[in-house]
Parts: structure tokens; C-alpha cells; sequence
């Protein structure tokens, strides 16, 4: 059972890592909205396009995820997801249209954040465990916890940022 426990905290990294990719752009709109003056048109699809991509992940990795198999699949989400959080660091200054490089970072993060979706529970799912339900539970719990805590950090942290400025 010892064996499996690096597997169940990876598990909790990748609910964390899901509550990063779907409450950081959201916490960031009037930073955005004031850096790269985005219209609340163009703030509202940031969103809408990020729910939409990990809705056609979640519908399409049910074709491939048997046949890369999950390990491949779980790392290439946090792969996406890395990469589309530090593209929306990164591509808004670096290319002529602020807007576009938030898409493409967007669409990145929302590919890894929908694979996460969709892998998580079945991994921790196949790992024997003395009891499923609890660690069903703490994986699930810790996911809640990074949902709250990590927006609540990233609002004060805005709020200082408009304060600020």
C-alpha cells in the first residue's frame, strides 16, 4: 500500500494544480482589463473559451487516454497547464497583440486542466488502498482547499495591486 502513496499526493497536486488553472485568469481580470485593456466582451470569452476547450478535452480523451495510456496523458496535462499559466506570464508582452497571447496561453492551461479532470479520480481510483472513499475524500478535499486559499491569496494580492496603482 506504501508504494501507492507518491501516486495519491501527486493526485492532490494535479486537484491543486485544477483549482490554479480554473480561479487564476478570473482573479486577474482587472489586471488584465487595465494592462491590456480588455473590454468586458474580451474578458468574459477568456473564461468561456477556457470552459469550452476543457469541456472538448474531457468529451475527446476518451478516445485516446486508453491507447497513450494514463501516465503519458496526466504528465502532458500538467505539461499544458505549466505552459499555459507561464504563457500568461509571458506571450501578452511578447506578442504584438496582448489579447492573442492570453488566448493561446488560455488554450493551453485549459488542455492540461481538462485532461487533470478527467484522470484524476481513475488513478486514485485504481491505487489499492485500505480504504477508497477516504482517499477519495483528502484528494477531494485538498483540491477545495486549493480552490479557496489560492483565490483568496490572489485577491488580496490584487486588491494591494489596485491599492497600488
Amino acid at each position: 500500500m506504501k508504494k501507492y502513496n507518491h501516486t495519491i499526493y501527486a493526485s492532490y497536486l494535479g486537484y491543486i494544480t485544477q483549482a490554479i488553472v480554473n480561479n487564476l485568469a478570473p482573479l486577474l481580470f482587472l489586471i488584465f482589463q487595465d494592462a491590456f485593456r480588455l473590454s468586458l466582451a474580451q474578458i468574459t470569452f477568456i473564461t468561456t473559451l477556457n470552459f469550452a476547450i476543457q469541456l472538448l478535452v474531457d468529451l475527446a480523451s476518451a478516445k485516446f487516454v486508453d491507447r497513450i495510456g494514463y501516465r503519458i496523458c496526466i504528465v502532458m496535462a500538467h505539461v499544458f497547464a505549466v505552459a499555459g499559466l507561464l504563457g500568461m506570464a509571458v506571450l501578452p508582452k511578447m506578442l504584438s497583440n496582448p489579447y492573442a497571447g492570453l488566448l493561446i496561453a488560455v488554450c493551453c492551461y485549459a488542455i492540461g486542466g481538462g485532461l487533470i479532470e478527467v484522470l484524476i479520480s481513475p488513478i486514485v481510483e485504481a491505487c489499492p488502498s485500505e480504504n477508497k472513499a477516504a482517499a477519495f475524500s483528502d484528494n477531494l478535499k485538498s483540491g477545495l482547499l486549493a480552490a479557496v486559499l489560492f483565490p483568496a491569496i490572489l485577491l488580496v494580492c490584487t486588491l494591494i495591486y489596485k491599492k497600488q496603482n
